[in-house]
């Protein structure tokens, strides 16, 4: 009669031989009878549990000082600070890709499958695309650089270790040797050259659409411009680019072109947009005021310092609504906040996330003896605060309009985090609310009606009797 303990997160840590076999010998033992309750027989449990411990086995070997590094680094900061990390060579590279929405390589999305690398898709208008050799479904067995480099046997390798291979500057040859989609692993291979491209990786790009429904029986026009994340090409702002792309000038041509289409309203849609560049997120904001602050920021020796609207303009006045879920985090809150106190749109969702801190990077390259890359160190350096004094940090933003939410929102975000730093509150920043007056009664008229259909809606009435539960 025995107990086996699955989460061992407050176990004590094994220190002996005799005590790490015990305990793999109750894993074992676990494992065994789970498949044995499920139907399965002494041979296919053999088999199953062979082939599973094999496979980490694999992975365990797989690991390199580097992989020890992140996890030992990060296991520190990750009990200071919640948002504080060290990103090695390749996950700062990675990073990279994700703010500048582009990278050099073959444009092909791959995954682990077994030991093999399997594409899953390949990217429209890449590399790869252009070429037409490579298809999804093909495993790729190695890899070569160039016409006369020796092909590289990747069977069994990590994911990140073969796309390191693949990926390369502009204008560089790659040869990949494939066993094309539905063949066997006796199959014959074959090899095919790609030439790397700049891939721009649009999926995380904002992007537009209209919707259009009925008011009093009269068509309207809604614009909604959906933004995933905070994105901008730092390396191509810096080096004077005048194409480099960003949040901020993406949405503003989405913009143009939806007033071109005469909408009546928009939708700044930003659920499940878990922050990215706090720029962008000034900027963003400066779209719809015409001029001002954005968002107040304290650094660690308390000083606190507004960050304004870079641009006197203003992009779009028209009525205007943003959606916001518990997953909208950091940049999102800094625009969904700014527009709650300038008046300036209605907010409508679930209360975000509530990270209200701002991390900077540092390169830590500089400092290598040997001039071998190091990475980067992310650090919480300050804590930003809305133009009305508040917090975002814990809190969140809470919108105008709450629709119901089916979990508890007190364990969700910032809320859950271990070592999050506590809300807080400064003194208001000196600003105007936004001065079209037929906007903000619109807005208030939405917000009284949405509370009557509250209570009658039966989708609505479901959610909010759920939540009770």
């Amino acid at each position: 009669d025995e107990r086996y303990q699955f989460d061992r997160r407050d176990a004590p840590w094994i220190t002996s031989t005799p005590a790490m076999d015990e305990l793999w010998r109750q894993r074992v033992k676990n494992d065994y009878l789970s498949l044995k309750i499920s139907g399965k027989t002494s041979d296919e449990i053999t088999k199953t549990l062979s082939d599973r411990y094999r496979q980490i086995k694999r992975r365990v070997h797989q690991f390199t000082n580097q992989d020890v590094l992140t996890i030992f680094v990060n296991a520190y900061l990750a009990s200071v600070d919640p948002h504080s990390r060290y990103l090695s060579p390749r996950a700062r590279d990675n990073f990279k890709i994700r703010m500048s929405l582009s990278l050099e390589g073959i444009g092909a999305v791959l995954r682990s499958d077994s030991d093999y690398t399997r594409v899953l898709r390949v990217v429209p208008g890449g590399a790869a695309d252009i070429a037409g050799d490579l298809k999804a479904g093909d495993r790729i067995i190695g890899v070569g650089q160039a016409e006369d480099e020796p092909m590289v046997d990747v069977i069994g390798w990590r994911l990140d270790d073969v796309v390191a291979l693949i990926r390369g500057p502009k204008d560089t040859l790659v040869r990949l040797e494939l066993i094309p989609t539905g063949k066997g692993p006796d199959a014959n291979s074959k090899i095919i050259r790609i030439t790397r491209d700049k891939i721009k990786l649009e999926e995380q790009a904002a992007k537009m659409s209209i919707i259009e429904i009925k008011r009093l029986e009269q068509p309207v026009r809604i614009g909604v411009i959906q933004i995933p994340t905070f994105y901008i090409d730092f390396e191509g702002r810096s080096r004077g680019d005048s194409d480099y792309r960003s949040t901020t000038r993406d949405t503003r041509k989405l913009i143009d072109e939806l007033k071109f289409s005469n909408v009546d309203g928009l939708v700044i849609d930003l659920r499940g947009n878990g922050g990215g560049a706090l720029t962008e997120a000034i900027s963003l904001s400066g779209l719809f005021i015409s001029s001002g602050p954005i968002i107040q920021i304290r650094d660690a020796r308390g000083r606190i310092r507004p960050r304004k609207d870079p641009d006197k303009g203003i992009a779009y006045n028209g009525p205007l609504a943003v959606l916001v879920d518990r997953e909208s985090a950091s940049a999102s809150e800094i625009f969904a906040g700014a527009m709650q106190d300038y008046r300036r749109g209605l907010i409508i969702g679930e209360p975000t996330f509530g990270k209200g801190t701002v991390q900077n990077l540092i390169d830590l390259d500089r400092y290598s003896e040997d001039d071998s890359p190091v990475g980067q160190l992310k650090i919480t350096t300050a804590q930003f605060f809305r133009i009305d004094g508040n917090s975002t940090q814990h809190r969140g933003i809470v919108p105008d309009i709450v629709l119901p939410m089916t979990v508890d929102s007190e364990t969700q975000g910032e809320r859950g985090l271990n070592h999050a730093l506590p809300w807080a509150k400064i003194a208001a920043a000196k600003f105007q609310h936004f001065s079209d007056a037929s906007v903000v009664n619109e807005l208030l008229s939405a917000k009284t009606a949405h509370e009557a259909r509250l209570a009658i809606h039966p989708s609505l009435l479901f959610l909010r009797r759920n939540a009770a539960l």
